[in-house]
């Protein structure tokens, strides 16, 4: 599958929400918004100039939206999933910045294999995000490195 990276328009709201809406579905204790909360967040987040989408000849793939040095979000369709899409996202991301971070679940062990994978360093985690949440947050980091 040819993929292309580029900055997300609104139109792109629609596809990225249904990526966002359906991996949270499948995700264990995962808060879930409805479709349209979905679509409109990230909707917000294109508004902000956050979102990079993944694009084939059938559509949006999957995105990353980063804030300045923090990636908000990083997901791809489910009929993506294994072709490198994650991995080129974070990569043009860290072509863009010197530093990223960004917080997953501990339960989400497939997610903080792939950002471990990344060169991400895993910081654990001194108290829970929220105080219902039945595992911790743990927070990566990823630093350029600098040539001596």
């Amino acid at each position: 599958m040819t993929v292309v990276l580029r900055a997300a328009t609104p139109l792109d709201a629609g596809a990225t929400g249904n990526i966002l809406w359906q991996s949270l579905r499948r995700a264990p204790n995962a808060e879930v918004f409805s479709a349209a909360e979905a679509i409109g967040y990230c909707g917000v987040m294109i508004e902000r100039n956050w979102v990079t989408v993944a694009m084939s000849g059938t559509g949006v793939q999957g995105f990353l939206a980063r804030d300045g040095q923090e990636i908000c979000a990083l997901y791809t369709a489910a009929t993506a999933r294994g072709q490198a899409i994650g991995r080129r996202l974070v990569e043009k991301a860290k072509c863009e910045v010197s530093r990223l971070h960004l917080q997953t679940s501990g339960a989400n062990t497939r997610a903080r294999r792939f950002y471990a994978r990344a060169g991400f360093v895993p910081v654990p985690p001194a108290h829970r995000a929220r105080p219902d949440a039945t595992q911790p947050a743990w927070t990566y980091v990823w630093q350029k490195e600098i040539a001596a």
